[in-house]
């Protein structure tokens, strides 16, 4: 076996790269490209056509495409994104996790809105963190406590697969097992138990069903 160096591609021609670029949306069948798709079928990198052309935006222009990125999502449909990867891979999620089958933004959306992986992962734990405080109990005007709404939003659902590690608090599965994850009320919403960190919990679907088949038979 012989060891080679992979092809040096500063000196391709502008025309050269556009070409290719041109040529994976016509593969695709769109008037636009993202980073991942091409690298998928490209014949250069997407750090090649940031060199050259400044960035890829840039890039999609001159080839005249249409850029990839709504750069008005707001960062809590982001942050959203984020506990729907999370969810589905059972672990904080990697910079190259955020394949399009996992995830509807790329790790560069996150990287180019809050200037790099890491501080986007600290924006989404600040964000999170944000619902922690007990205000979710609140009073009605007679100042007694109003129940919780039986939804649990997505700060809370971040909060719990923070805390359970993503993974089922009673078999210990994770998704690696093949296991769908959901976030369980420990006491019912029915019987009283409220939406709230505390009482939450992280289930595999399977234990899921199990806990509500025994709860419904308790109740008769």
């Amino acid at each position: 076996m012989k060891y080679q160096l992979e092809p040096h591609h500063r000196n391709v021609p502008d025309e050269e790269l556009l070409k290719d670029l041109k040529r994976v949306a016509n593969e695709i069948g769109k008037n636009k490209v993202t980073i991942d798709e091409y690298n998928e079928r490209g014949k250069y990198n997407n750090c090649t056509y940031n060199r050259r052309f400044g960035s890829w935006f840039t890039a999609l222009e001159k080839a005249g495409l249409k850029k990839t990125r709504n750069l008005n999502i707001p960062d809590e449909e982001l942050f959203n994104n984020l506990v729907e990867v999370w969810t589905s891979l059972g672990r904080q999620p990697k910079y190259n996790d955020l394949k399009r089958n996992v995830s509807k933004y790329s790790s560069g959306t996150y990287e180019k809105r809050f200037g790099g992986w890491r501080k986007a992962l600290e924006a989404f734990v600040a964000w999170a963190n944000e619902g922690e405080a007990p205000e979710y109990i609140k009073t009605d005007k007679k100042g007694s406590k109003a129940r919780t709404t039986r939804n649990i939003n997505w700060r809370l659902r971040a909060l719990v697969l923070m805390r359970d590690g993503a993974r089922c608090q009673l078999c210990g599965a994770t998704p690696q097992d093949g296991v769908k994850l959901h976030v369980d009320h420990i006491k019912p919403w029915i019987n009283g138990g409220e939406t709230v960190l505390e009482n939450l919990q992280i289930l595999c679907q399977r234990c899921n069903i199990g806990k509500s088949d025994i709860e419904l038979k308790n109740t008769y």
